[in-house]
C-alpha cells in the first residue's frame, strides 16, 4: 500500500452495462486520480463488485462532500457502498483467551507499524495477559464468562467496544461463543481465527478431530462472525502437510503458525476495504 493518503470507493451492484463508465467517468470529472482499481463480477449472481483507491488531493473537496457527490450515482445503480479514508486509522479490539501466540503476532504488527491501526483495548475473559498488554501501554479489559453470567458479561463488552469507538473486533484465540445479540449488533465487523480449513472440523479441539480423520493437510481460516458456529463468510485460509507421523501436538505447534498468518492477513484486507461480503460469500481484491 501506498504512503500518500487516499479514498476507498467499494461498491456492489446489479450487474449491468455502463458501471465502469458511470463511476469512473465521475471520478475523472472532478479530477480524481485513481491509484488501484479492482473489479469483478459473480456471474451466476448477477452482480458486480468494485474496488477503487482515488488520490485524495487530486479532487477539490473533502470526503463529506465527495459521499454527497457521490450519493446520487449509487443510487441510480442501486449500490450497496462506502467511502473511506486512508489518513483515519481504524481502531481494533482484540479479544482473547489463554492461547498467547495470535495476540502477540498481533501485538508486534501494531508496534512495528506493518498494521496501522488503533487498537483502544484488550479484552479477556483471563486475567493472563494483563501485565503484557498494559506493558504495551494499552487498556486490558478482564470480563469473566461463566454460563451463569453471559447476558451481562457480554453486554459489558458491547458497553467496551462502542465506549472506546471500536470499528473491529478481532478474536484473536478468543474461545468463547459470540452471542447471536453481539453478531447483530456488528455485521460484518467481527472476525474470527478459527484452528481448522473451514468448513471441516468446526468447534471445540479441531486439530483432535483432523488427527483422528487421519487428515493429510491441517489449516486454518479467518472469517466474520455469525450468529452460526464456525459458518461466517471466509475471508481467508491456509494449509499444511502433515502425515502419520504427526502427532495433535504436532499439529497445534504446526497450526500456531498458519493461525498468525491467516488472521495477521484476513484482517489487513478487512482493514483496507477489500473484502466485500455477498450473502455468505466473499470477493477478496487483494
Amino acid at each position: 500500500m501506498h504512503s500518500q493518503r487516499f479514498y476507498t470507493l467499494t461498491a456492489s451492484c446489479p450487474d449491468r452495462a455502463g458501471i465502469v463508465a458511470k463511476v469512473t467517468g465521475f471520478i475523472a470529472e472532478h479530477g480524481g486520480w485513481i491509484f488501484e482499481s479492482n473489479m469483478h463480477t459473480e456471474h451466476e449472481a448477477l452482480r458486480y463488485f468494485l474496488r477503487i483507491e482515488i488520490r485524495a488531493d487530486s479532487l477539490p473537496y473533502q470526503l463529506d462532500d465527495l459521499r454527497a457527490r457521490f450519493a446520487p450515482i449509487a443510487q441510480e445503480l442501486n449500490m450497496d457502498w462506502k467511502i473511506n479514508d486512508s489518513a483515519v486509522k481504524k481502531r481494533v479490539v482484540l479479544m482473547v483467551s489463554k492461547q498467547e501466540h495470535c495476540l502477540y503476532d498481533l501485538l508486534a504488527r501494531w508496534q512495528s507499524k506493518e498494521l496501522d491501526i488503533e487498537i483502544p483495548c484488550v479484552i479477556s475473559n483471563h486475567d493472563t495477559f494483563r501485565g503484557f498488554v498494559e506493558w504495551h501501554g494499552i487498556p486490558f479489559h478482564h470480563v469473566p464468562v461463566t454460563p451463569d453470567n453471559k447476558a451481562a458479561a457480554y453486554a459489558e463488552v458491547q458497553r467496551i467496544f462502542d465506549e472506546v469507538r471500536g470499528d473491529t473486533m478481532v478474536l484473536a484465540r478468543y474461545m468463547q461463543i459470540i452471542p447471536p445479540e453481539l453478531c447483530a449488533a456488528y455485521p460484518g465487523r467481527i472476525i474470527n481465527i478459527h484452528h481448522s480449513f473451514l468448513p471441516s472440523f468446526v468447534g471445540a479441539k479441531p486439530y483432535h478431530q483432523a488427527y483422528q480423520r487421519g487428515v493429510k493437510l491441517i489449516g486454518a481460516t479467518c472469517h466474520y462472525v455469525t450468529a452460526e458456529l464456525d459458518q461466517g463468510p471466509i475471508i481467508d485460509q491456509d494449509v499444511i502437510r502433515v502425515d502419520h507421523s504427526d502427532s495433535v501436538e504436532d499439529m497445534v505447534r504446526y497450526g500456531k503458525d498458519i493461525e498468525k498468518a491467516v488472521l495477521a492477513r484476513g484482517l489487513r484486507y478487512h482493514l483496507e476495504d477489500r473484502v466485500l461480503v455477498h450473502g455468505n460469500k466473499t470477493v477478496v481484491f487483494r
